[in-house]
């Protein structure tokens, strides 16, 4: 081992494990313009670069978020933008003491043969974006990989889950070569009818398959992040788990599949409410303790609060970050496993 890829490795483990300390999590920050423009117009706010940009600032300007979350994700454009101070804001994160991160990934395309299933695109010229991204001050990536579920089509195919996982491990590859923190985020849709037992095995499937290509690509595992999906039955489903059964499942699935030198896994909500993902990440705490850390890396259940209180109202804009504090308190309570419905009641404490 050359004195080098030492240095590199001694970073990657730093910056991994500050993610995942006790308390703290991720924000997912980093939707593509077609995303956010989605969000905005939710709440009647106009999509262009400022609105974008004076939104996000909302969020990483806020008071004591710190105290809660570790690193934000963002997007190339979100990366190369600044607040109305002129701060760059990678720079105002690390000011703060939270470590910027970028969406890497080129988002999922038909797969080719499967046109009913996806793959993530984004390879081509990643070495050099990657380069790019860390002189701007990125120290992790996230590539994200969507695998949906549909018994009757035989969903996921073989095909689809090694494609996926291959593009994932070329990824994290790179990442790490380049001294960048790969989360690898294979996520499995929710959006059937599917059984909660049809997750646990589709799931089981995936992170079989994803964790092979890791190694066989060399990546050094205590220098990722894993982004999983919970063990959760489909939207449509005509059982519900609850969230007890949901923890059990996922730290279930995640001990038989999960190496004990993965730092940290940080799950998606995946389109699950505010407080259902509080509560099912609490849980999976309490039944620890777990060889890997049990974090966030929340989207829209840290966000959305805060999004419908601004609404573009600026005179609302500490409101929204008094609403994001408060799902970064909850979710950083739920990362010891002393999130309660109470602290839900008690929103000023």
């Amino acid at each position: 081992m050359n004195a080098e890829f030492e240095r590199k490795l001694d970073q990657l483990k730093r910056v991994a494990n500050d993610l995942v300390a006790p308390g703290k999590g991720i924000l997912a920050a980093d939707e593509s313009t077609g995303t956010i423009k989605k969000r905005l117009d939710s709440v009647g706010v106009e999509s262009t670069e400022e609105t974008r940009r004076r939104y996000r600032e909302i969020l990483f300007t806020t008071p004591g978020a710190e105290e809660f979350v570790s690193g934000v994700i963002l997007f190339d454009e979100t990366l190369r933008q600044s607040s109305r101070e002129g701060t760059p804001f990678p720079e105002l994160l690390k000011s703060k003491g939270i470590i910027p991160g970028i969406k890497v990934d080129a988002g999922a395309k038909p797969l080719a043969g499967h046109p009913d299933e996806k793959v993530t695109e984004g390879l081509d010229g990643l070495r050099d974006r990657l380069a790019e991204y860390a002189e701007l001050g990125a120290q992790f990536a996230k590539w994200r990989a969507v695998i949906s579920i549909d018994t009757d089509k035989g969903h996921p195919s073989d095909w689809c889950l090694d494609a996926n996982a291959h593009a994932l491990a070329r990824y994290a590859a790179l990442c790490q070569e380049a001294g960048i923190v790969p989360i690898v985020e294979p996520e499995v849709l929710m959006d059937g009818s599917n059984s909660i037992e049809v997750c646990e095995d589709v799931t089981s499937r995936t992170l079989n398959r994803v964790f092979n290509a890791l190694f066989e690509h060399g990546v050094v595992m205590e220098g990722i992040l894993l982004k999983p999906n919970m063990v959760i039955a489909g939207k449509q489903a005509e059982r519900q788990a609850d969230p007890r059964e949901v923890a059990e499942a996922t730290v279930r699935c995640l001990r038989r599949h999960v190496p004990a030198a993965v730092p940290g896994i940080v799950f998606l909500s995946g389109g699950q409410s505010d407080e259902l993902a509080t509560e099912h990440l609490n849980i999976m705490n309490q039944l620890g303790p777990h060889p890997w850390e049990l974090s966030f890396s929340y989207g829209r259940a840290l966000q959305a609060p805060a999004l419908k209180t601004w609404a573009g109202d600026e005179s609302k804009a500490e409101a929204a970050q008094q609403a994001y504090y408060h799902r970064a308190r909850c979710n950083g309570a739920a990362r010891s496993g002393d999130w309660s419905e109470n602290m839900e009641k008690d929103k000023a404490a």
